[in-house]
């Protein structure tokens, strides 16, 4: 039930690391930590590669992430390399709404 959280800007890109399960339970420390770091709109980067699992809770908050991102012109991208991750973006649809990317760097850089 616990979640790491960092936050930082590179490059004039929001990052945000987690570590740990995304679930019910840290789904709302999640979304706090987007709002926090997407409150100006712009580019925001979920580093997922400490996480290993996600439920459908932590999935409607990254895409309710998306939705206000894009009123703002803004995107939210993921960064992840797990393939069980993979698997459930894919499953769901999900690696057609947000860029999904294996790197940091690469989505830190991606325009």
């Amino acid at each position: 039930m616990n979640l790491l959280v960092k936050s930082e800007t590179r490059e004039g890109v929001a990052i945000v690391q987690v570590e740990g399960d995304l679930d019910v339970y840290t789904a709302p420390r999640l979304r706090e930590a987007l709002e926090e770091a997407g409150a100006s709109g712009g580019r925001l980067v979920l580093d997922l590669r400490a996480v290993h699992f996600i439920d459908s809770t932590a999935l409607g908050v990254l895409v309710s992430a998306q939705q206000r991102l894009r009123t703002e012109d803004g995107q939210l991208s993921l960064v992840l390399d797990d393939p069980y991750l993979l698997k459930i973006f894919r499953i769901t649809g999900f690696d057609g709404v947000f860029p999904i990317y294996s790197q940091l760097e690469e989505a830190v850089t991606a325009s």
